[in-house]
């Protein structure tokens, strides 16, 4: 896949999908599948429109939702479904202000030669969300380029309405609902793979003497959405560097991790902190990116009364971690 900045024209014909894809759940796969296939039908290009921040953060920065994927993340999980451009346009002020017909013009028509649009039957676009699919299927009459809206995809895991029946439809603020509620199975089910987030591991106040058990530490940062604060099983993916040569990106260790403020030593600690204590693992991290995807929820975070009480829990906590994600292994093998 190709990635391109703005301001730079393809020179070939495209099918074209366009927005955030924060997450890149499974109704964006199905976005992203069938501009491929058509793409393919028609014998040109497939193209991937999304931003390089959320909109909200220029429009309602103060209202601006938590992240599910870095722009990093998103580019890697576009690039799976063999898509053949990815376009990333730079959403400030100026962008927000284009009507719906110049945003037409300039990026669909002009820069990507686009044959054929595909999106999803909620799409908006333009200066105030003016821009439907109604008004986007007038301009490709005008201006020679097929619609295609898609019916928004529902899932077993989706809130039922009470009155219609009818599931949500998938969502990044479905899967947000989730993970606020520490429901990463769920959040898992509609994003078609478990939840990922990534970060430095930094040095911490080495209490895995006193405990019994290490753990990488990774701030948590707050433009990204993390599971309510709790304690995880998980897994977590190292990276391959010169101080852990025999690491790769794709081999995996199980892994137990605490999301929290860890009042058994601290009466209050104003940002939570990620601790991964990796199963079978005594390596040197600190420095080092990890990889860390959540499989299920253990318990809450709780203040225990000393290190011997904490030690016997973390010893449950671990042993659990090792079950869940031993009977998960496949599955998670599956999704990668």
């Amino acid at each position: 896949m190709k990635i391109i900045r703005e301001s730079r024209e393809l020179t070939e014909p495209t099918a074209v999908t366009v927005g955030v894809f924060d997450g890149v759940h499974v109704g964006h796969l199905d976005v992203l599948q069938n501009v491929r296939r058509l793409a393919s039908k028609r014998g040109v290009a497939s193209c991937v429109v999304t931003f390089d921040v959320h909109p909200s953060e220029i429009l309602r920065p103060e209202n601006a939702p938590k992240l599910l994927t870095t722009l990093e993340q998103k580019l890697e999980l576009i690039e799976k479904q063999s898509i053949d451009y990815t376009y990333v346009l730079r959403f400030d002020e100026i962008c927000a202000e284009m009507l719906p017909e110049d945003f037409v013009k300039q990026l669909i028509i002009d820069a990507l030669h686009a044959e054929a649009v595909v999106v999803g039957e909620d799409f908006r676009f333009g200066k105030g969300r003016a821009g439907n699919v109604a008004y986007l299927q007038r301009l490709g009459l005008m201006h020679g380029f097929d619609v295609t809206p898609l019916k928004l995809i529902s899932h077993t895991s989706g809130v039922r309405d009470p009155a219609s029946g009818v599931r949500d439809p998938v969502s990044s603020t479905l899967i947000r609902r989730f993970l606020a509620s520490g429901d990463v199975a769920k959040a898992a089910a509609l994003l078609g793979r478990l939840y990922e987030v990534r970060g430095t591991v930094v040095e911490g106040d080495k209490r895995g003497a006193l405990t019994g058990f290490r753990t990488a530490n990774v701030p948590v940062p707050k433009s990204m959405a993390w599971p309510v604060e709790g304690v995880y099983a998980g897994y977590c993916r190292l990276p391959a560097t010169d101080r852990l040569p025999s690491a790769t990106d794709t081999a995996m260790k199980f892994c137990a991790i605490n999301i929290g403020r860890r009042p058994t030593f601290y009466e209050y600690a104003e940002h939570p902190l990620m601790e991964v204590h990796i199963l079978d693992f005594d390596g040197e991290l600190c420095g080092c990116e990890i990889k860390v995807e959540f499989v299920d929820f253990l318990r809450g975070e709780r203040k225990f009364q000393g290190i011997d009480e904490l030690r016997q829990q973390l010893k449950i906590d671990v042993a659990k971690a090792q079950e869940i994600c031993g009977s998960n292994i496949l599955l998670a093998a599956e999704k990668h």
